[in-house]
């Protein structure tokens, strides 16, 4: 049977809905009548003995396109063929379930016809479907053969099994739901040309059941229009610094190669063979190329290891990296750097002469548990300076265009505590980054961002205007802006989205190119005149992705705390909200260290609990980074502390300004350091009718030494404070020390492959509520990391969330029962 993959249009309007009833569908979608022919009959069996009919013809090839197209509706009658003996019609409506629940489908008439739902071909008995229907829309799609003949009446109906309120309709609209999530085309990177007038953007594509492509867009600015798209073999394509040439490496008969191509011309050129394996950067003349090359270090017996230092557990870390310069014209590599502690390129000068390069080692006597040192190497003469010596909060360092200067990404912390800005007795919140600059005459520091609130994700010094910018953090925004180095001047560049993924620089003039969403669309992809500060969409996944979806309305609002602090948050309304009725609150909160962006697509998606009759609360409560370094400085050895207390405070505020929400069917989630701060509030308060965390930490001790990031996640959450000298933190603000006092049903999820926070946090604290005899489920997903990134797994994962807050939110257990029915062991 021919297949297409074709976009699954739902509906949200009905026009007819009982409930625990049988629903007759009486108005349909309708496209046709298409003629179709018997053919010539050669021989009167085929290869398998069987001899033609009309199912053979039912069988015919065809479209959904039409239907889904078509604006033509028809009731219970489908309209006459044509003159030809023989006609296809197509008859479409879509069904809508505001639960987990089963029905029958019934489809009868004259002539042959399939019934396919979400485009996949059902299997009928007695012209009827037994269905498992989600908290979801389907399209369904009827495929008639018809004789010449009159108006055939078709007779649809579908009844359920238990209390389903069951719609259906013609209307596509629909909720956003999961596969919207999963499935689809998502921007991964995008780099725009020195000249400004192409961008070259990678691109994957994700099918339903999880099959994946990846392909590479060159696109003209001017136009918006694709000129050059290549698959996965050219991804790693970039631009050339001054020739506005595309380069990227591919496997040809000398082994790897260089291919340079002119995307005006579409001209190849092989600019070098038999490269080596390794990352590379190229000079700023194009002459030559400096490359990342890996070296193992010694092999770890297969059966019995000795582990060195704590981070010797994780795969790689005895390899090595050291930084080789290969020339173009004579295929020279030149080994730059030696020795047993890994170099990391920084930056190249503009005049391609001096290289940046930093070494990081290990020093565990004292928190952050490394140190850099950073180097200026003259490659005409080898002569190498030291610039920074055992700096242990500095991250990364870029020249200034004139060679004067260095820009150094780290936290308050680095230079003697130059940049910090924070209240006395705090420690700073490493993850909240700074940005610095270093005069090299005069070795002067001068802390560029110590009053600027927002925390620094990324940072150019764009050759072009000679000014730095900057993608940070404002509280859940992420942001553009420029900084004037002369005048120590910040400045917000308007842009269109609330939330940025990257920025990208034209070398040669004043243009950028950046892409990103917001907390109601996909991913866009715009171009920014730096001088007029105006952008134009290049690229708008959401007309796709979010075609025939419909998005309930998300407002922002903030409270302020017993402590007297504003804190920020947003709430997300359900799709057709009625503010008469009640509806059961999800309420979500930071991971990490990191505020809850305000992006469409995340692994937590407000939209889609909107869609599933919820109502989301999403705080930025203390810790959080982006609000100023005081603010985030408060994750520091708290654990809990304050952070839980404004959750609380903001959670019963909410209800009580809110009467549309149940405040008896509250639920909280988080993941990570969210899912302790789940476990965390459950020991304090009896608020919550439901829980869920993911990946979470229940004993602040076994995670500190067990995961592989364990004791340096805690340099920044415990700094200083270990089980020997903060034994009360340890006990006191883990919640399996007081598991007793929970008395929420808690589901716990996490990966039996989990390396930054083993799965034993969720089992012991799963173990201990077991003992106590408390509600709990524990569903453990098998090879899975911290995040779940199988795509069939990825499902049943967010689908056993689903089906407990709906057993514990809205009293509907049957969709966790159908999951993971009672077994009698």
């Amino acid at each position: 049977m021919f297949k297409r993959d074709l976009l699954i249009f739902v509906s949200l309007l009905s026009f007819h809905f009982l409930s625990a009833e049988e629903i007759n569908i009486n108005r349909f979608r309708y496209a046709g009548p298409f003629e179709v022919k018997m053919p010539f009959i050669v021989d009167s069996l085929n290869v398998k003995g069987e001899k033609y009919t009309g199912k053979e013809l039912l069988k015919t090839a065809l479209s959904f396109t039409p239907v889904r197209q078509s604006t033509q509706t028809v009731e219970s009658l489908l309209p006459a063929g044509t003159n030809a003996p023989y006609a296809l019609h197509l008859a479409s409506f879509y069904l809508n379930s505001d639960r987990y629940a089963k029905g029958t489908l019934s489809v009868a008439g004259e002539g042959l016809y399939e019934v396919y739902i979400n485009d996949k071909l059902q299997t009928l008995s007695g012209g009827e479907i037994k269905l498992t229907l989600e908290p979801r829309s389907y399209e369904v799609v009827i495929k008639y053969l018809l004789k010449n003949e009159e108006n055939t009446p078709l007779n649809v109906s579908f009844k359920t099994e238990g209390d389903a309120i069951i719609t259906a309709g013609t209307s596509p609209e629909r909720t956003y739901m999961l596969s919207d999530i999963t499935d689809g085309l998502r921007i991964e990177s995008a780099s725009i040309s020195p000249d400004g007038n192409y961008i070259i953007v990678a691109m994957q594509e994700t099918r339903p059941g999880g099959k994946q492509a990846s392909y590479t867009n060159i696109i003209d600015k001017a136009t918006g229009r694709v000129i050059l798209s290549n698959d996965g073999q050219s991804r790693n394509m970039r631009w050339m610094p001054k020739t506005n040439r595309v380069c990227y490496t591919r496997e040809g008969m000398q082994g790897k190669e260089l291919v340079a191509l002119d995307p005006a011309t579409k001209a190849e050129s092989v600019l070098a063979v038999n490269l080596p394996d390794g990352s590379f950067t190229f000079s700023p003349a194009e002459d030559f190329l400096l490359f990342s090359i890996r070296e193992k270090g010694p092999e770890k017996d297969k059966d019995i290891q000795e582990i060195l230092v704590p981070d010797d557990r994780q795969p790689g870390w005895r390899e090595r990296t050291f930084i080789h310069r290969y020339d173009l014209a004579t295929g020279l590599l030149q080994r730059l750097t030696f020795g047993h502690t890994s170099t990391l390129l920084n930056d190249v000068s503009d005049d391609g002469r001096y290289i940046l390069f930093s070494c990081r080692e290990p020093f565990l006597a004292e928190r952050p548990f490394s140190r850099t040192s950073v180097y200026r190497m003259d490659l005409q003469t080898m002569q190498t300076d030291t610039l920074f010596r055992h700096e242990k909060f500095i991250a990364r360092v870029q020249f200034s265009p004139d060679r004067k200067q260095l820009l150094v990404g780290g936290s308050g912390e680095a230079f003697d505590h130059t940049g910090l800005r924070i209240a006395g007795g705090q420690t700073s919140n490493t993850s909240d980054s700074q940005l610095f600059l270093y005069d090299l005459s005069g070795k002067k520091v001068t802390p560029l961002t110590k009053t600027f609130d927002p925390s620094v994700d990324k940072f150019v010094w764009n050759r072009f205007d000679k000014q730095i910018y900057v993608l940070a953090k404002d509280k859940d925004y992420v942001r553009l802006y420029s900084i004037d180095p002369v005048k120590n001047k910040i400045k917000n560049i308007p842009v269109k989205e609330e939330a940025l993924s990257d920025i990208s620089f034209a070398a040669n003039a004043p243009d950028m190119a950046y892409w990103g969403m917001s907390v109601s669309n996909a991913q866009r992809l715009y171009t920014l005149d730096l001088r007029k500060e105006t952008s134009t969409c290049i690229t708008d996944l959401s007309k796709e992705l979010l075609k025939d979806v419909r998005l309930g309305e998300v407002k922002d609002w903030n409270f302020v705390s017993s402590f007297g602090d504003t804190i920020y948050g947003r709430y997300y309304l359900p799709p057709h909200f009625d503010p008469g009725k009640q509806y059961p609150l999800i309420v979500n909160y930071y991971g990490g260290t990191t505020p809850t962006a305000r992006v469409l697509e995340s692994r937590y998606p407000a939209h889609v609990y909107a869609g599933l009759g919820y109502i989301v609360y999403i705080l930025q409560p203390s810790g959080a980074t982006g609000f100023g370094q005081e603010f985030s400085a408060r994750h520091v050895n708290a654990w809990g502390k304050q952070t839980a207390e404004e959750i609380m405070e903001g959670t019963k505020q909410f209800c009580r300004e809110h009467p549309f929400v149940n405040e008896k069917k509250v639920g909280c989630m988080g993941a990570s350091y969210g899912g302790f701060m789940t476990m965390y509030l459950l020991t304090k308060t009896d608020l919550f009718a439901a829980a869920m965390s993911h990946a979470g930490i229940s004993n602040i001790a076994s995670y500190w030494g067990e995961g592989y990031w364990g004791y340096s996640y805690s340099a920044l959450a415990s700094a200083d404070s270990y089980p020997w000298n903060a034994r009360d933190m340890y006990v006191n603000q883990s919640p399996l020390f007081s598991a007793d006092r929970v008395n929420t049903p808690i589901l716990f999820l996490h990966g039996s492959a989990d390396t930054n926070v083993p799965a034993g946090e969720s089992i012991q604290m799963f173990t201990a509520l077991k003992l106590l005899g408390k509600e709990t489920a524990l569903i453990q997903i098998e090879g899975e990391n911290h995040h779940i990134l199988h795509y069939d797994k990825r499902i049943k994962w967010n689908h056993s969330i689903y089906a407990w807050f709906a057993r514990w939110l809205k009293d509907q257990p049957e969709w966790w029962e159908a999951l993971y029915p009672k077994k009698n062991l």
